[in-house]
């Protein structure tokens, strides 16, 4: 195990344990349920958004290590971030997962996410590192739905 990888590990389990996204959200725009029927993953996942940007997220549910600190690592690299620069984020977070992205370069806009970069070598696990990029991918697809129904 080089140095990386300890530090990534060390970010999992640190966001896994001690998650301050964890919590409910005052006035939420959305909320949606993730659930993962292989393991029992499921989380709720609020979403404010403040015109086109992500003002504020958060979570709540249980399951794994794995699951809980995707979500919450998910929660501070998209907060601030527009509604574009947040669905490029989460196509690369997904595309890295799948072992289609492998260039370092461009997963760097993943921030921290790139943590989960060895979860690809491990198919149990990557429903887990998925369920909250599946679920804020849900929740701006219905929004995106809204915009053009002009509501």
């Amino acid at each position: 195990m080089d140095d990386l990888t300890d530090v990534y590990n060390e970010l999992i389990m640190e966001h896994s344990m001690n998650s301050y996204n964890k919590k409910k959200l005052e006035k939420a725009d959305y909320s949606e349920i993730g659930h993962n029927p292989n393991c029992g993953d499921e989380i709720t996942l609020e979403l404010k958004l403040n015109g086109d940007i992500i003002e504020d997220m958060a979570f709540s549910g249980h399951g794994c290590a794995i699951s809980q600190a995707s979500t919450s690592i998910m929660i501070d690299t998209l907060k601030g971030k527009t509604m574009e620069e947040a669905k490029e984020i989460i196509k690369t977070f997904i595309a890295m997962i799948k072992r289609e992205i492998t260039d370092e370069e461009e997963l760097q806009k993943l921030e921290d996410a790139i943590a989960f970069k060895n979860v690809s070598h491990m198919p149990a696990r990557v429903k887990c590192a998925l369920l909250a990029w599946h679920t804020i991918e849900d929740i701006l697809n219905q929004k995106e739905k809204e915009k053009e129904n002009g509501k």
